[in-house]
């Protein structure tokens, strides 16, 4: 059964549980474009922009969502574009928030600024 990630609200990680092993992300993994799942340990995903100042205002946008959601990706800003690297750091490895975040990222690139 296919989980709606965007309806999804990220829920509080407090630790002591394991991370999803490969069998739990290939379906997450699945409902995302173009995000890399690196060792099944976190994902990353480069998005471009014309110029410095679009991808300053996106990472800002992600700033927004993590807030809300309590759930912050690393970010990495540069000129024209926008990495971003997703994992549970409570316990080392993804959680299905990691690809809640990730789908609602994308959502917002899609939408525009």
């Amino acid at each position: 059964m296919e989980v709606d990630l965007i309806s999804r609200r990220c829920t509080p990680c407090r630790g002591g549980v394991p991370p999803l092993g490969p069998a739990e992300i290939a379906p997450l993994a699945a409902q995302l474009k173009d995000w890399d799942v690196e060792n099944n340990h976190h994902l990353t995903k480069m998005y471009k922009f014309p110029d410095f100042v679009r991808a300053l205002a996106f990472v800002n946008k992600i700033g927004t969502i993590a807030e809300a959601e309590g759930h912050h990706p690393d970010l990495y800003l540069s000129w024209g574009k926008v990495r971003v690297e997703l994992w549970t750091h409570k316990i080392d490895g993804l959680s299905e928030n990691d690809f809640i975040m990730a789908a609602k990222i994308d959502r917002a690139f899609a939408e525009g600024l």
